[in-house]
């Protein structure tokens, strides 16, 4: 039961994190390549600064998010204005940037050998059985609270502008929105959810190391929100439970196929059931399991 809880919390938090990229491709057309970067910033946030008996963990998670969100500012001040393809560009640079930097600055990040040693909420109050359950239950809270506001405000004059920037920007520029600042918002407010599913990372994998935000994680949010439904918050999350699926299916295959496809195999057989549920989805139902038709324009 405890490994199905792990499965479940991992696949919510690649949930919570595909959510930001939702609000900025989804609703408002921002092709974003390199959403990780974000994430990154959270989890070596709350790591760093609790380590060794250093702030409360609620100070450093703020610290991460704030970080994500000037991060997000920064990136969107100078390429929003642009086309679509030089936030594209943009965001994978700054993703390897990131990676970079966690990599081998040494001082700062700790490189290769990764940190570990930090403060993990609710973790000294209760036993390991009790904290994979209460962390579970306090991550499905976050992602309700994230969910209510984020359909909210997609249902808001503010979400309709951004669908409307989504579709042709020049009409809502006509009627004197000013498109750049709510394609800003977007974008900030999707960088600082994907940081806080970074925090949650750190916190389940109790160490942070370079090589767990790598640039495939990106595309599998990508993966989960096509799969789900771009611009549908309830499909992302749905999106997010079939991929885990998928993650952890050869887990539960009998010792005797496992044997006979030895080594690596599966984990090919396991892309290669990703991709096909991926093409099954954009040949009968490109809009995705919960999506609408008019949620797939992204910049016509």
């Amino acid at each position: 039961m405890s490994y199905l809880v792990t499965v479940f919390t991992i696949g919510a938090i690649y949930g919570l994190f595909s959510l930001g990229l939702n609000l900025q491709w989804g609703v408002g057309g921002l092709v974003n390549f390199g959403h990780v970067a974000f994430m990154t910033i959270g989890a070596y946030a709350v790591a760093l600064l609790t380590r060794s008996g250093g702030m409360p963990w609620v100070w450093a998670l703020l610290i991460g998010l704030s970080l994500a969100g000037c991060l997000g500012l920064l990136i969107g001040l100078a390429t929003l204005h642009l086309r679509e393809d030089y936030l594209a560009i943009v965001t994978i640079g700054m993703a390897e940037i990131v990676r970079l930097i966690t990599n081998n600055e040494e001082w700062l990040t700790q490189g290769t050998r990764g940190v570990f040693g930090y403060s993990i909420p609710f973790l000294a109050s209760v036993s390991p059985q009790t904290y994979s359950w209460l962390f579970a239950l306090a991550l499905v809270i976050t992602i309700g609270l994230i969910v209510s506001r984020l359909e909210w405000l997609v249902r808001s004059p503010w979400g309709r502008v951004l669908k409307a920037i989504r579709e042709e920007e020049v009409v809502p520029t006509a009627l004197g929105k000013n498109v750049f600042s709510y394609k800003l918002q977007a974008f900030v407010l999707g960088s600082i959810i994907a940081a806080l599913a970074g925090a949650f990372l750190a916190w389940q994998l109790k160490a942070v190391y370079p090589s767990t935000f790598s640039a495939l994680i990106t595309f599998e949010a990508w993966t989960i929100v096509s799969i789900g439904g771009a611009g549908n918050n309830w499909g992302v999350l749905l999106g997010a439970l079939f991929y885990q699926f998928y993650t952890t299916l050869p887990r539960f295959l009998p010792e005797a196929i496992k044997q006979a496809l030895g080594g690596g195999r599966i984990e090919a057989i396991q892309i290669i059931m990703i991709g096909l549920t991926l093409i099954a989805v954009m040949v009968w139902r490109p809009q995705g399991l919960l999506g609408k038709k008019a949620e797939l324009t992204l910049n016509p």
